[in-house]
């Protein structure tokens, strides 16, 4: 398949990464393009326009300087940043971020988030289920299915297929996080198989049909992009002339040379003017492989308009500390206010920008969008002006689906460190996710590789001041 080499990069846990972005290939994301197409048509599936973005913030956000800042707590509690009002009278947020102040009607905050662990992990981001604490196989692990838990991509695969059959049902544009049941990648099927996986653009090994010298700093050269699709098209033609491929084979060949996910990629296909909008002149070096920072928030909204449910977007690098006090990154241990005076305004315009676009085109009550990271960050500043791992307690962003927003949910305490009133769950955050699909979590049920049946989220109910 066509891949995009990337340069390799370690996070503060000491993992190596490498991203590929990938158009194509006889195995797309993990998934065996003939039998997953088989699989479906076998099963029949429907189609829906209801969709999800999840904006993922890896390394943990610090949300005592985005959307729960605390400007009576001790200095070495309240940071360096005050907050602002909004235009819902009674909400204030973090001053870097005054484009999502401006519009805080399209916006719900959850500030009593829980369910995460100290672990670089976007598990519970992904599929709402915790991963194991000591990020060991969650197969062998009493309480996990055997092959992990699905995200949510994969159970929109699974449940309602592709909207068409030319388009997958789940992106990721972002770089796995690691090949492991209980560290999800970000395409992670789990117990639903390879045939659930979704369309992964960035991947850490090189492919045997892999082209070469195409690396990921061409990929502001769409023209570069463009004919290295237009050659593997014709390897595929190739290969069609002196091979016997079944009509699923035949038809994953047609969904992996469509132009359909490329054009939404190619976002020199957009109208200048919007993409100023969106800012995607300024982003900042594609690390790890990924689209330039802001311009995966486009890419989002087209990979929607192109029918795909749903698209996991990393708003920058994996966790990444190139050097001990520099790095773009959410995992913030030094430095954490020079980090965040250069993030959180980009996140302000890149988001912003998104659910403008989308209610302008008529699709916000279609898209639900949401905002997070795997934890929040240490109410106490340390030694090295950053904030550590907090698992007990951290901040997401929820917009789009027709949800009720203009409104916060949920308090901690006078220093942020723990919810004193209205925790809410990750899985509760799912089962609203589901909800906006017109997927009733409670009583929807997927089977492990066993036959047996599992539920969506456990019993857990939407988030009632949303719905």
């Amino acid at each position: 398949m066509l891949s995009i080499s990337g340069p390799a990069g370690r996070s503060c846990d000491g993992m190596s990464r490498r991203g590929f972005l990938r158009i194509g290939g006889l195995a797309l994301g993990g998934m065996s393009l003939p039998r997953i197409l088989e699989a479906q048509d076998r099963s029949g599936v429907g189609s829906s326009e209801k969709a999800v973005i999840m904006v993922l913030l890896p390394g943990g956000p610090p949300h005592l300087d985005m959307f729960d800042l605390k400007p009576e707590a001790p200095a070495e509690i309240r940071g360096e940043f005050s907050p602002i009002a909004t235009s819902v009278s009674g909400i204030a947020i973090g001053e870097l971020m005054p484009r999502l102040a401006a519009s805080m009607e399209k916006y719900a905050v959850v500030r009593t988030l829980v369910g995460g662990r100290d672990d670089h992990n976007l598990h519970q981001c992904l599929t709402g289920w915790e991963s194991h604490p000591q990020q060991g196989d969650s197969r062998v692990i009493p309480g996990f299915p055997d092959g992990g838990w699905p995200s949510l991509g994969s159970v929109l695969s699974a449940l309602r297929g592709p909207t068409d059959p030319a388009v997958p049902p789940f992106i990721s544009l972002a770089p796995p996080a690691a090949e492991s049941t209980t560290r999800a990648s970000l395409n992670q099927p789990g117990y639903l198989g390879a045939a659930h996986a979704g369309f992964e653009p960035l991947k850490r090994e090189a492919d045997e049909a892999s082209l070469p010298g195409v690396d990921l700093t061409r990929l502001a050269d769409r023209r570069a992009l463009l004919a290295s699709l237009d050659r593997f098209r014709t390897g595929v033609d190739r290969a069609r002339a002196v091979s016997s491929f079944d009509s699923y084979t035949t038809q994953a060949f047609d969904l992996l040379t469509s132009s359909k996910v490329a054009e939404a990629l190619d976002l020199s296909r957009e109208d200048p003017k919007v993409r100023d909008r969106y800012g995607v002149r300024i982003g900042v070096e594609p690390e790890l492989g990924g689209p330039k920072l802001l311009e995966g928030f486009l890419m989002a909204r087209r990979l929607m308009e192109a029918g795909v449910r749903c698209v996991t977007l990393a708003f920058s690098a994996w966790p990444l500390e190139r050097e001990s006090r520099g790095g773009f990154n959410w995992d913030w241990h030094f430095d954490n206010f020079r980090k965040a005076r250069t993030a959180l305004p980009m996140l302000d315009l890149g988001l912003t920008a998104l659910v403008d676009d989308l209610e302008a085109r008529g699709r916000l009550d279609d898209v639900s969008i949401v905002v997070w990271g795997e934890f929040g960050r240490s109410p106490r500043i340390n030694k090295d002006a950053g904030r550590d791992h907090w698992p007990h307690v951290g901040s997401c962003l929820l917009a789009g689906g027709g949800l009720k927003t203009g409104q916060v949910i949920g308090r901690t305490d006078r220093l942020g460190e723990r919810p004193v009133e209205r925790p809410v769950h990750f899985r509760e955050v799912f089962a609203t996710l589901y909800h906006t699909l017109g997927i009733d979590a409670e009583h929807t049920f997927l089977h492990d590789r066993a036959g047996r049946p599992l539920a969506l989220v456990d019993g857990r109910a939407p988030i009632a001041e949303l719905i």
